[in-house]
């Protein structure tokens, strides 16, 4: 898996890069994370990334060049223009031309080709816009072979960068931060240690909050391709949203996404509160049963959206 942030703040990634899981996943050669300064892709000599908006208002607004140019580089691909030469007036997204054609080059396709860096690659613009990140985008996003997180900052990002440019369009919560560099670290972290061989034990990736009990939050990454050409990546948002199958994670789960049951360490009795007589039983069975039970009351005391989501 490779990581490559686009921000006007590279120095921020010094800690998060130096710490915890993501730090060991880097050193053991799972992951590699390239920092990259948005103003190196600038071409004036106050090297600008930003511009008041058009139609007035507050802030200010970063603007498309730089950002298109970033992620032209760091891919190596040819720019969204070239791959879709007309956009529809409304300006939402690829002419009926377009999709028409590739549609059709997909399903010529589809039987035999390995697979393509849109299948493989994200372009994250982390937003407060975006939809909310959670754990089935985390184990979605694990499959991948490449990510690249653009971080917003200012008023926000032209739009043209969310609808040409972005596969994806992220927020971590319904909060607004001032950038996008502490959402960026939040969904590298959490990306990372869902790969295999990130984690000491890979059932810690199962039995956890917002894992649906049963399933594997593994992801199988066995049938990806081996490489990357970079001619072949499809920068087109609408391209791209559909082979990361965004159509299907609004689709309910067999089971509900609970949070994590309650966990208890020695003492068995700490200033007069004991840990519940199940946990000393040796019945793993009723264990079992218990955890279930106190992450459902868990859930339902803290998140029953989560509950509800799933009915």
């Amino acid at each position: 898996m490779r990581f490559d942030i686009v921000t006007i703040f590279p120095a921020f990634f010094a800690g998060p890069l130096d710490y915890g899981i993501v730090r060991r996943a880097r050193e053991s050669g799972l992951v590699e994370v390239s920092v990259h300064d948005l103003r190196d892709f600038t071409h004036d000599r106050h090297r600008t990334v930003d511009d008041r908006p058009f139609g007035g208002g507050e802030g200010m607004v970063l603007k498309p060049e730089p950002l298109f140019e970033a992620v032209e580089s760091v891919l190596g691909a040819a720019a969204p223009a070239a791959i879709v030469p007309s956009l529809a007036n409304s300006g939402a997204g690829p002419s009926a031309a377009f999709r028409a054609s590739n549609d059709a080059r997909a399903t010529k396709s589809a039987a035999s080709a390995p697979p393509t860096p849109a299948d493989t690659t994200a372009v994250i613009l982390l937003s407060a816009s975006g939809k909310l990140f959670r754990q089935s985008v985390a184990q979605r996003l694990a499959g991948l072979e490449r990510i690249v997180l653009l971080c917003g900052r200012y008023e926000g990002v032209d739009e043209r960068v969310a609808e040409h440019l972005a596969t994806d369009e992220i927020s971590i919560g319904d909060f607004v931060l001032s950038g996008g560099e502490l959402a960026a670290a939040l969904v590298m972290d959490a990306v990372t240690r869902l790969l295999p061989g990130a984690l000491g034990n890979e059932a810690s990736a199962i039995e956890e909050s917002f894992s649906a009990r049963g399933d594997s939050a593994t992801p199988d990454r066995t049938t990806r391709g081996e490489s990357v050409t970079a001619d072949r990546i499809a920068l087109s948002g609408e391209t791209a949203r559909a082979a990361h199958g965004r159509e299907t994670e609004s689709a309910p789960a067999a089971e509900p996404l609970l949070l994590d049951y309650p966990h208890y360490t020695r003492p068995a009795e700490f200033r007069g509160w004991p840990i519940p007589e199940t946990l000393l039983s040796g019945n793993h069975e009723e264990i079992r049963r218990w955890r279930r039970q106190m992450a459902l009351e868990k859930t339902r005391r803290n998140r029953p959206d989560l509950l509800s989501s799933a009915t």
